[in-house]
């Protein structure tokens, strides 16, 4: 079969339409078809202000109706100082000068009268030394044998050769001349213009011809459109790419972290922002009159009822911050805390101030082993705000939980969750908190806030595990998740994790 017939150059060019600057542009440019046409040749032929010119050159070039050209060129140059030392001379010609003007000795003090500067005299000993002009040590004298005095130095002639302008300058001293700030490179570039063979076979209507590009109002309501002519869409022109709705992020980031744990084996647990004390504290063996528990620490909530608790369970707390027997059995856990247990405390609504809660409440319905379990969730505490602390923060719990288990386990955890997330500067220490033991902190550096704690945890205590119900080793942890992501992603202050405004959050404009 023949081929199709291809389009000719005209009729593809049939549908393209032009705005005012554009065609203005395109006639100039076709009224001298054959010469490269300058930027500002053309602003001065059609008078078009340069953004303007500008920006309708590029739409022509993008729908192929006119060529660009492009030429650079660098021009070499004096500068205001190497115009000085042409003028004067250079520091080390004119400390010969001196020289010999003072007979062929000179002291510190004659080479500050001749008005050379400190940084002039530094640079002029130091170049007559290298190349032998010069003999060792003070006063300065002449090198033995006598050097020719009159003869011009390589550098000299390079300075003379850069203020006449010539072609030919030997690389070497120029860029030595330049280090010394005498001499500086200017570079050029000009681009010029001429039309395609597209945009001369282009048909242009007639200049008075009225193109109208969009159907206004007031064209519908005055029946005005009936007697215009419309612009055709130009299918070819680019388009601006429009880009859909994007996460925030940090919790794009904190979606990454939790894909790591599924990865690991976890299974996610959630649990209820309004707590109560018994589960943000209570069951996780943290006496009632613990300072943390204090208005500083925790928000507390009065207007909200405090919700049920399971009664067996409480009993169960209550036996063991007590140091009694718990329910069924003979010996307790351990002395306690030798302090009345309140139950209307146990039950008083806060905003939970860790996401161990969760933890509790897990293991409190799913007693048997084994445990691989974590939380990313919002916790609440009335903190200072700086760059490391907020009242509002994430934490992300775990715990692990097995015969075998150990201390170990934990440390490991750590470890294999900084390298998934690429920190590599991690280091480990012993540490306390009233539900685990023995206890641990990781840190990891900051480049600028420091070394952070941000993965503490350890063995959950028996006072703990026992009335859960739990007879095999547990570890678990609490992350500063929101300390983490300030190494991870870089950022300087634990509050900009928190912005709306995507530019400032990516040092970048959306």
């Amino acid at each position: 079969m023949p081929d199709e017939e291809s389009p000719t150059a005209a009729d593809s060019t049939a549908a393209l339409t032009l705005s005012g600057p554009e065609r203005t542009l395109l006639e100039a440019l076709r009224a001298a078809p054959h010469v490269m046409q300058e930027d500002s040749a053309l602003a001065e032929r059609t008078g078009l202000p340069a953004d303007t010119l500008r920006g309708s050159l590029e739409r022509l070039r993008s729908k192929g109706l006119v060529l660009a050209s492009d030429d650079s060129w660098v021009e070499r140059k004096l500068t205001h100082r190497g115009e000085e030392a042409r003028a004067r001379g250079l520091p080390e010609r004119r400390f010969l000068f001196a020289l010999r003007r003072a007979g062929g000795t000179l002291t510190p003090d004659q080479v500050e009268a001749e008005g050379l500067t400190p940084e002039e005299q530094a640079a002029a000993i130091g170049y007559l030394r290298r190349h032998r002009y010069l003999a060792e040590g003070i006063p300065f004298r002449w090198a033995d044998p006598r050097p020719d005095v009159d003869a011009a130095f390589p550098e000299e002639q390079a300075l003379q050769a850069v203020a006449t302008g010539a072609k030919e300058v030997d690389e070497k001293l120029f860029s030595q001349l330049q280090r010394r700030g005498l001499v500086a490179v200017d570079r050029h570039s000009v681009r010029r213009w001429i039309p395609s063979p597209e945009g001369l076979a282009l048909p242009l209507p007639k200049a008075d011809q009225p193109l109208v590009g969009a159907l206004t109002p007031s064209l519908l309501v005055s029946d005005a459109w009936t007697h215009v002519s419309f612009r055709p869409y130009d299918v070819r022109s680019a388009v601006p790419y429009l880009q859909g709705a994007r996460p925030h992020p940090y919790l794009a980031w904190i979606e990454e972290v939790e894909d790591i744990l599924l990865g690991l084996g976890f299974q996610e647990a959630e649990g209820p922002l309004l707590e109560t004390e018994f589960w943000d504290a209570d069951v996780l063996n943290m006496p009632q009159e613990h300072p943390a528990r204090s208005v500083h620490d925790m928000f507390f909530v009065n207007a909200a009822p405090g919700a049920p608790l399971p009664a067996e369970l409480v009993d169960r707390v209550a036996a063991a911050h007590e140091g009694r027997p718990m329910p069924g059995e003979r010996l307790p856990v351990s002395p306690g805390w030798r302090t009345p247990y309140s139950r209307d405390r146990a039950r008083r609504p806060v905003l939970r101030s860790q996401t161990t809660c969760v933890s509790a409440r897990f293991l409190a319905a799913h007693p048997a082993p084994p445990f691989r379990m974590y939380c990313i969730g919002r916790n609440f505490r009335p903190d200072a705000l700086d760059a490391k602390h907020h009242i509002e923060f994430e934490q992300c719990e775990g715990v692990l939980g097995d015969s075998g288990v150990t201390i170990r386990h934990l440390a490991g955890v750590f470890r294999a969750f900084s390298e998934a997330l690429g920190i590599s500067e991690l280091k480990i220490r012993p540490s306390y908190f009233p539900f685990t033991e023995p206890s641990i902190e990781g840190y990891v550096r900051h480049p600028r806030l420091g070394w952070m704690e941000v993965f503490p945890g350890g063995m959950l205590r028996p006072e703990v595990l026992r009335p859960l119900g739990i007879d095999v080793p547990v570890a678990a942890w609490g992350i500063g998740i929101t300390r983490l992501a300030l190494v991870a992603l870089g950022y300087n202050d634990i509050r900009d994790l928190y912005l709306d405004d995507r530019g400032r959050l990516t040092g970048r404009p959306d």
